[in-house]
């Protein structure tokens, strides 16, 4: 059976697709943009405070669905630059201190609302 998880303490979708969708004990989260849901606006002060903000609307998802950062099992890190890797990554890593996902990081080149980092997760209960 297919749930949708929505919270206001993450931001909304800027398209036709679901904060995240559980099925069967897996939990998919979409890619989730620097936004702070209070402002509805990108965050300001670079790789770092907006990598910030996408493991904060990351928590606010799991959360919502019963999950915690412990059932993350994979996670797809896509940056703007790979210059930003090293500092997305230990901001990363304060989330994950023990038995840390999967992972893979890319870059692209450009992402939605022209921010630097945006990070989608898989969650399994």
């Amino acid at each position: 059976m297919k749930r949708i998880i929505s919270t206001t303490k993450a931001p909304g979708a800027i398209g036709p697709y679901s904060q995240a969708i559980e099925v069967n004990g897996t939990l998919y989260i979409s890619g989730q943009v620097p936004v702070d849901p209070a402002t509805g606006k990108v965050v300001e002060g670079g790789i770092t405070a907006q990598t910030e903000q996408v493991m904060k609307n990351i928590a606010a998802i799991l959360e919502e669905a019963g999950y915690t950062f412990a059932d993350v099992v994979k996670s797809t890190c896509l940056l703007s630059d790979m210059v930003n890797f090293k500092a997305m990554n230990d901001v990363y890593g304060e989330y994950y201190k023990e038995t840390p996902p999967a992972r893979a990081a890319f870059a692209v080149r450009e992402l939605p609302l022209s921010v630097l980092v945006e990070i989608e997760t898989i969650a399994v209960k």
